[in-house]
């Protein structure tokens, strides 16, 4: 009966020529597009300068701004008032005013102050950016006093060099700390979405009745319908691997096997909350709306974007629901330490459970008699 029943599915599933060329189209597209515009690096910051001081030291000080990349000197203003009018303008997301008798004062006194003021309306930008120009200055003042010490050789003093080591992203690259996360966005798209139109696309049309007169049970008809989407979700990662490795250079620190095993249990557990949402929906319209309300919650809640510990202690709770939190830390585990099954031991618990709770609600929950 269940042969019958694929064979079914599988017509159906290749009916409609747009569904197949989605499940190519839509991770070749995403992994493609998706990891470089979901960038929170901050470049091209617009800094006023006021140079109250224009001496030979704060023209290195300014050319070691310019050089770092992430500035561009959009305006030179001659008193701080003239420079806070250009970020009312939204011409400039920094200041930095640099004091007179600026270079005379380190020089002699060994100290000198310099302001940093930002346009914190774009908190992050603002926020990176002073980042960002504090430790340009802070390698500035270093350079300074190595060389006021090799000038004057009034004494020695050894320095402490702090050098740090990124271990798992040693570029800290945005695009490798996403892409892994992205293929599972797309994996939930493909392997959630269709599911969740399927049982309801045939109550539209009234096929389902049909079905619903025959002997066949409600545990295989649910099978029936999971195992094309877990093959479509299998077709999915593969191109997703395939992408990550020709577009971004990514190859997974672990076994790939891995990969697979994991994905197969959390495309069972997200076709089958699919499923459960197809079973209660009575149109497609409604369908849909179910499913982007809690797979973008799901998705929120996942730390595909902000870490998970940053959330408050209410979303920390929340966020134990979402499978899509587990999947994500196997393929960035995996991804990018090399993480092999028994690390990933609580994942496969979690994801196991929900498979179970999921699919056992969508046996549940379809009603035949209707």
């Amino acid at each position: 009966m269940l042969r019958f029943l694929l064979e079914k599915e599988f017509k159906q599933f290749f009916r409609n020529s747009f569904v197949p060329r989605m499940v190519i189209m839509f991770p070749l597209t995403a992994l493609l597009i998706y990891p470089m515009v979901t960038n929170f690096e901050v470049k091209n910051i617009n800094l006023s300068l006021v140079d109250h001081d224009k001496g030979s030291y704060t023209r290195t000080l300014v050319q070691k701004v310019i050089a770092s990349g992430y500035f561009n000197i959009t305006d030179v203003s001659s008193n701080y008032e003239e420079a806070l009018a250009s970020i009312e303008a939204d011409e400039a997301d920094l200041i930095l005013e640099i004091p007179a008798n600026f270079e005379k004062n380190l020089v002699k006194e060994s100290a000198s102050t310099l302001m940093i003021s930002a346009n914190a309306v774009n908190g992050n930008k603002g926020g990176l950016g002073t980042a960002y120009l504090a430790r340009i200055i802070s390698d500035y003042n270093a350079d300074i006093r190595m060389e006021l010490m090799g000038t004057h050789g009034s004494f020695q003093s050894s320095f402490l060099s702090i050098i740090p080591l990124y271990r798992y992203n040693p570029s800290l690259l945005y695009s490798v700390f996403m892409v892994p996360a992205i293929m599972v966005m797309v994996l939930a798209m493909i392997c959630g979405f269709l599911p969740a139109l399927n049982i309801v696309g045939e109550k539209e049309n009234g096929t389902i009745e049909q079905m619903n007169v025959t002997p066949v049970k409600k545990l295989t008809f649910i099978i029936s319908k999971l195992i094309p989407y877990w093959l479509a979700g299998y077709v999915v990662l593969t191109i997703g691997i395939a992408v990550a490795y020709f577009a971004w250079n990514l190859i997974p620190v672990g076994f790939v096997g891995t990969l697979y095993l994991f994905v197969t249990i959390f495309i069972l557990a997200f076709s089958g909350f699919g499923l459960v949402i197809s079973n209660y929906a009575v149109t497609v319209q409604q369908a849909m709306f179910m499913m982007f309300f809690f797979v973008l919650t799901f998705i929120f809640m996942s730390g595909l974007y902000t870490p998970v510990d940053n959330m408050p202690d209410w979303a920390q709770f929340i966020s134990h629901f979402s499978p899509l939190k587990y999947i994500i830390q196997v393929l960035r585990m995996v991804y990018l330490k090399g993480s092999g099954f028994y690390d990933l031991l609580p994942q496969f618990a979690a994801l196991c459970g929900f498979a179970i709770f999921f699919n056992g609600w969508a046996v549940i929950s379809y009603r035949k008699s209707s």
